[in-house]
């Protein structure tokens, strides 16, 4: 008995991975431009940026992305009103012929495209070797520690990114094969952690317990850090640090706050704590982070 084997279709393909970055930076950069044979894409993960592409000026804002088709030449500029970014950007040879639904396109991404972006992104600190932030450095150094596969996992969810973003500008042609009640409950848990990170964010100069943010959302302790496990994959308490710590880098970046006030500001009894949380959580102090933040100016 013979078995035919059918080759499965490939519309979207990634040759190459010329380039990943992500960068956080402060008020008054500019990046003078460039152009080159090879797409390139551009998300904000935070704050605001401008960005030209070819004769386009375009104001991007957190949740946007845009695609530089081949030989567009784009440049880079963050202004002083404009909170400052935190950008990814990754570069690739694609040559399929789907690509050219990214041309001349901003889009926004929704959770289910972060969430893939996310992937990615955590993917590339692990399979490849630091520096991620210098705009001039475009050769990508393998990490001898990389967790097996990651490479692969990379090119399949950026793959995956790029199919899911054209299927979206087509909404029709997707399939639904989950049951509407397991979505409701998804979306229902995503917008409780919603809530939760918003009312974090909110008072960040707070001291919360779990036992406040318990009674505050009517949820039990097992339920709130189930919730956060699953939406997040980290702990409640962990989640506020790294707001805290996110929006010192923040106010760092604007520099019109020094060190003690930034400390007060996000409700640290002292500076040292602040200074602590800070080094564990950036892998490096906030004078080197300030430091290294205006070396790329």
């Amino acid at each position: 008995m013979e078995f035919p084997r059918m080759q499965l279709q490939e519309l979207v393909t990634i040759q190459n991975l010329i380039s990943f970055h992500y960068f956080e930076y402060a008020k008054g950069y500019v990046f003078e431009g460039e152009q080159h044979d090879f797409w390139e894409f551009l998300y904000v993960d935070k704050g605001e940026v401008e960005v030209r592409a070819d004769d386009h000026l375009h104001t991007l804002r957190q949740g946007n992305i845009i695609f530089h088709k081949p030989e567009e030449f784009h440049t880079v500029n963050v202004k002083h009103e404009h909170k400052p970014p935190n950008l990814i950007v990754i570069c690739f040879d694609c040559s399929s012929a789907a690509m050219s639904h990214f041309e001349n396109r901003i889009m926004s991404l929704g959770d289910k495209e972060r969430n893939m972006l996310s992937l990615i992104i955590q993917e590339g600190f692990q399979a490849f070797l630091p520096p991620f932030d210098q705009p001039a450095v475009h050769v990508l150094q393998r990490n001898p520690s990389a967790p097996f596969g990651s490479e692969q996992v990379i090119k399949s969810s950026l793959e995956l990114l790029l199919i899911t973003l054209i299927r979206n500008q087509g909404q029709s042609c997707v399939p639904e094969t989950v049951k509407q009640s397991s979505v409701q409950k998804e979306k229902a848990e995503q917008r409780i952690v919603q809530q939760i990170v918003t009312y974090m964010q909110a008072n960040l100069s707070q001291s919360f317990t779990l036992d406040h943010l318990c009674q505050t959302f009517h949820l039990g302790k097992s339920r709130l850090k189930e919730l956060f496990q699953s939406q997040l994959q980290t702990g409640v308490m962990e989640t506020f640090k790294s707001l805290k710590i996110e929006q010192a880098k923040s106010l760092i970046r604007e520099e019109s706050y020094n060190f003690t006030e930034i400390s007060t500001m996000l409700g640290y009894t002292s500076i040292h704590y602040f200074s602590r949380d800070f080094k564990k959580t950036v892998g490096m102090s906030p004078s080197d982070y300030a430091k290294s933040v205006k070396a790329r100016v």
